[in-house]
């Protein structure tokens, strides 16, 4: 049976993809920070509760495997919602450390397992604020375009061993942690939390947000063999995101 991986897999985007990858018949661990999200997964998902940014726990974890065939680098935070001259080092760096060095953790000890093996696919979260500029998310942004960096560069060096990488960049996605973005920029704007959501809402062709259901559908894609010349791709899953600076 094939495996998947997925970081931050318990809850949101991440227990979507555990879904889809066992519905397309993997068998799916994953790791979190949540014991509670974690504890609420299926019984035959495997978890462990890793913060993806703690080297050695993540290496503990990939030390049990045998085999992996995909990896979802999938663990990130919002980050802080302000001016840049309003936001702190401290949360620059926490920000940055969760979105990019949790990626990159990650994908460094994937790479042995599935370069010995001649086959697989990572698949990294990125997200539209990958592709745009998003004023008040700074750190963010940032995060989400070296992501991008991070992907391409790995696509050429895995690429000559079987190993497929691209990312994903959701646009905006129905659950807690865009509630909170809404509600962060609401207070920056002036504005209620259901005007910023139409703006977001606004600001793409399809007029809609994202479920987390539809980043899993194109993660299961993307790792799967009907994806197998599929490498070094951004692909957003976003309904076409117009506008990176949501107004109404």
């Amino acid at each position: 049976m094939k495996r998947v991986l997925i970081t931050a897999g318990a809850s949101g985007i991440g227990r979507a993809m555990g879904e889809g990858f066992a519905a397309a018949g993997l068998e799916v661990w994953v790791t979190d920070v949540d014991g509670a999200a974690l504890a609420a997964c299926p019984d035959d998902w495997r978890g462990f509760q890793v913060d993806a940014t703690d080297e050695p726990a993540m290496a503990a974890v990939f030390a049990q495997m045998d085999r992996l065939d995909v990896l979802c680098a999938n663990a990130g935070i919002a980050g802080p919602t302000a001016p840049v001259e309003d936001v702190a080092l401290e949360d620059w760096r926490r920000c940055v450390s969760i979105n990019l060095e949790g990626a990159f953790l990650a994908a460094k000890y994937a790479a042995p397992v599935m370069k010995a093996a001649g086959a697989g696919a990572i698949v990294l979260t990125s997200s539209t604020a990958g592709l745009y500029g998003y004023p008040n998310r700074a750190p963010y942004a940032a995060a989400k375009w070296a992501m991008i960096g991070l992907m391409k560069t790995l696509a050429m060096e895995l690429g000559p061993f079987g190993v497929r990488v691209n990312a994903i960049c959701p646009g905006s996605v129905e659950g807690a942690r865009m509630e909170g973005v809404l509600a962060r920029e609401a207070a920056v704007k002036g504005m209620t939390r259901d005007q910023v959501y139409a703006g977001y809402a606004a600001g793409t062709s399809m007029r809609s947000f994202v479920q987390p259901r539809d980043i899993a559908d194109m993660a299961v894609f993307l790792g799967s063999d009907q994806a197998r010349m599929v490498s070094g791709q951004v692909i957003a899953v976003d309904g076409h995101t117009e506008n990176p600076d949501p107004k109404v």
